[in-house]
């Protein structure tokens, strides 16, 4: 029985870190898709100018092996693969000159490309 408390509580204690301004501006697309069930997929898939990319999307239900986090109202998933790559990042949301975009401070990054989907580790 103590191994599931543990393993309930392991996803809590990774440090991603989610913007107020991120928050807000993914729970404006939730309540525009209607649906207060989804969460964010946050993930890491290779390619990219830099080797990884960032990827996001909405799903309704979680995997069996996801880790489910939950930041100012929203809960973000993230498969186990794509976790330690994002171990201490903060996804933050802007609105510029450049437009609108998620941006991920991410410190595993050693080189990251001018437009700052891509990264490498």
């Amino acid at each position: 029985m103590s191994d599931m408390s543990e393993h309930a509580s392991e996803p809590e204690s990774c440090e991603l870190r989610l913007s107020e301004a991120a928050a807000a501006r993914i729970r404006s697309l939730i309540a525009e898709e209607d649906n207060p069930s989804l969460k964010l997929r946050v993930y890491i898939s290779g390619g990219g100018c830099s080797g990884f990319q960032y990827g996001f999307g909405f799903e309704s239900k979680a995997g069996e092996d996801d880790h489910e986090l939950t930041r100012h109202g929203v809960t973000l998933l993230v498969d186990p693969l794509s976790m330690p790559y994002l171990e201490g990042a903060q996804i933050d949301y802007a609105e510029d000159l450049q437009g609108e975009r998620f941006i991920i401070r991410n410190p595993n990054a050693t080189t990251t490309c001018g437009c700052g989907s891509s990264f490498a580790a």
